[in-house]
């Protein structure tokens, strides 16, 4: 386990209904919220790419090592609905998910999580992580507004 002790996991609490502090995921955020996996707009968007969706599983597994294969599938699953709804919302010509474990493998969080990316034409978004940058709720707003929007009138 790579959590230090004492972590209070800022996705456990998101998860919880909790705000978190300054600049980072609100409530306001959250797009989507299913029994097994809540999806949010990433306070953290790479230059091209903004507005893209972390997938959570509701409750806490540190990394790929230790999620429960039903777990990982109810996040896989509401990614694949996240992919779906950023296509139409986004008008995005594709999509990526991408999750890394532990940290030689860039994980930042501990708690598994999956980014889906909306993805355009030459936006290099792997070649640019070292751009990435932090945003403000307002910033996120509208298009957690947009995706919700889209979720209320397309249930599954």
């Amino acid at each position: 386990m790579h959590e230090p002790m004492g972590y209070r996991c800022p996705f456990c609490r998101v998860v919880a209904g909790e705000n978190l502090s300054g600049d980072y995921t609100q409530q306001s955020d959250i797009v989507a919220r299913e029994a097994g996996a809540t999806a949010f707009i990433s306070s953290s968007w790479w230059p091209d790419n903004a507005g893209h969706v972390l997938v959570v599983p509701n409750r806490h597994h540190e990394n790929i090592y230790d999620i429960s294969a039903e777990a990982l599938a109810a996040v896989q699953l509401l990614g694949q609905r996240i992919a779906v709804a950023l296509k139409a919302v986004y008008g995005c010509e594709g999509t990526s998910f991408r999750q890394h474990n532990e940290p030689s493998g860039n994980q930042e969080v501990w708690h598994y999580h999956l980014h889906v990316f909306p993805r355009y034409h030459g936006d290099e978004l792997y070649v640019r992580t070292h751009e990435r940058r932090n945003t403000t709720a307002a910033e996120r707003a509208p298009y957690a507004q947009r995706l919700r929007e889209y979720f209320a009138q397309h249930q599954h």
